[in-house]
């Protein structure tokens, strides 16, 4: 199947997957169990309008988010954002029934509130999809019983507190979820000093290869795509086990691969700055002190 379908709206998706109208048109929790995708076709695309926070089990599907895929396990946590494109390659002989909760918001909703800016920046919408949160019994309790609170919530009576009172739930929802992927990170040790290993060698490489020369320093996204995780993935695993940010990484491995050439080399300032792949050596000088407090000049000096 070519056509990818496109979901303005809520209400659309639940027509799509043969559920009853939304109760409210911007927000709706759906029980996944009730889910039903056209059953004549094993390939959907889509994109959607809207965030989606998926607790799924047993899910008889392959989800593509982007050029990736999720690996769906008990108590797996996923979070779409608006205008990603999503595929689903539907198992039609799965025995195992689907069932979770699937959170659906609508951008609009958080339109003039904090959490319409913040959202933003969570990272977890824009993983690599292999990165999933896997839950334990009680911190997928903890999600259950949050969704459940907002589906109370816009069920009933809406008042002038409804909106800030679901505002609230979803934020809290984010923030655990934040705390989870966190401990999923440190949980997750040897796994993750590995990419962190495998980090230190493609960049090493980039500076022995002669890389700078021809590209000049390597941007974040480039030393992503190599080790097969997204930009945001990456920082927020130097983040956690060094408190350094990638592009704060990049420039120390710039700043010690100068220092080597500064002292074992006759180049000047001005070739050094250009091998490191700086169009002007001033560029160089100025980040050179900024990091070491020492000029290039008085650096190399500090050695005869």
């Amino acid at each position: 199947m070519e056509k990818a379908f496109r979901f303005n709206s809520i209400a659309e998706f639940h027509a799509f997957c043969n559920l009853p109208k939304p109760e409210h048109p911007l927000i709706s929790l759906i029980d996944y169990s009730k889910v039903s995708y056209p059953v004549e076709e094993h390939e959907l695309k889509w994109i959607q309008h809207f965030y989606a926070i998926g607790l799924k089990r047993n899910v008889n599907a392959k989800f593509n988010y982007g050029q990736q895929q999720y690996d769906f396990d008990s108590g797996v946590l996923t979070f779409v954002s608006p205008l990603q494109f999503l595929k689903l390659e539907i198992n039609q002989e799965a025995k195992a029934e689907p069932t979770g909760w699937l959170l659906l918001v609508h951008p609009d909703f958080l339109w003039n509130t904090p959490l319409a800016k913040k959202i933003k920046s969570y990272d977890f919408f824009q993983y690599a999809v292999n990165e999933a949160l896997f839950l334990s019994d009680k911190e997928e309790r903890v999600i259950v019983d949050i969704l459940q609170r907002i589906e109370q919530e816009y069920q009933s009576n809406l008042d002038k507190f409804s909106q800030d009172l679901i505002i609230a739930q979803i934020e809290l929802l984010l923030i655990y979820s934040e705390r989870f992927y966190e401990r999923q990170f440190i949980t997750r040790k040897k796994s993750n000093h590995e990419l962190l290993e495998r980090f230190e060698n493609v960049l090493s490489n980039y500076f022995k290869s002669g890389q700078l020369l021809e590209n000049g320093t390597p941007t974040v996204t480039a030393i992503a795509e190599q080790l097969n995780i997204s930009p945001n993935y990456l920082g927020s695993l130097l983040r956690i086990h060094t408190q350094q940010s990638t592009q704060q990484h990049i420039q120390h491995k710039l700043i010690e691969y100068a220092k080597e050439q500064l002292s074992t080399t006759n180049l000047s300032i001005s070739e050094i700055a250009y091998e490191l792949g700086f169009e002007h050596p001033q560029s160089f000088s100025k980040l050179f002190k900024s990091k070491t407090n020492l000029t290039p000049l008085a650096f190399r000096q500090s050695f005869n």
